[in-house]
């Protein structure tokens, strides 16, 4: 389902928790897919911070196709531009500059723009944008800075990512304003790397049945 112009209203509501994933070894990338599918999240964010994280989203996008890839710490157009072409869906930034939001809106490409303020709110909705995701979470405030945002900013909503965890989620998820969260705990690094996708699989499911108890 690769490059299929989802909006980012579509892509924050394919579940409820996007799974934040560092890639090291581009061989496990399908394995960790299908484990998250199998415990019902069909939605991924590979961040750039690993030098196999484009390898992956292009074996993804070709080998798993009922998943959604997209792509996280996308910096700049230069990185929109490689995400796209690697066959990612949509793109996550943890910032905002006008460069990477005109880009997007000029190649028609899916970007939900990270912001921690009011004005980046502001800029991005001028640009068109209403659809954000609000990171370092936890360092800015938590819960209680999106509810401020909720009176000011009432047609924006928000994906919070940085700092959320199996502790707090459901606290974030029970705002209005709020359709997803971003984190790394159902598919953490260590159980990545050691191969127990099986482990994923049970985080993810746990995860869910959490929100529907």
């Amino acid at each position: 389902m690769n490059n299929t112009n989802l909006t980012p209203s579509e892509i924050m509501s394919l579940s409820p928790i996007i799974p934040v994933i560092e890639i090291e070894d581009v061989a496990q990338s399908i394995d960790l897919a299908h484990a998250l599918i199998a415990g019902g999240i069909n939605v991924l964010e590979i961040t750039l911070r690993t030098d196999a994280a484009i390898d992956a989203i292009s074996l993804l996008a070709k080998e798993v196709p009922e998943a959604h890839i997209g792509a996280g710490t996308v910096l700049n157009p230069s990185d929109l531009a490689r995400v796209r072409d690697a066959g990612a869906a949509f793109a996550l930034s943890p910032g905002s500059t006008q460069s990477l939001l005109q880009r997007a809106n000029h190649i028609n490409f899916p970007l939900i723009p990270g912001i921690s303020t009011g004005s980046e709110i502001m800029q991005g909705m001028d640009l068109g944008y209403t659809h954000f995701k609000l990171f370092p979470a936890m360092t800015l405030g938590g819960v209680s800075i999106l509810k401020s945002f909720g009176g000011p900013f009432q047609q924006a909503k928000f994906c919070p990512t940085g700092g959320i965890n199996e502790e707090n989620y459901v606290d974030f998820l029970s705002l209005e304003n709020v359709i997803c969260v971003g984190g790394s705990w159902v598919a953490p690094s260590q159980l990545v790397k050691s191969g127990d996708f099986d482990q994923i699989t049970s985080l993810t499911k746990s995860a869910l049945n959490k929100l529907n108890s």
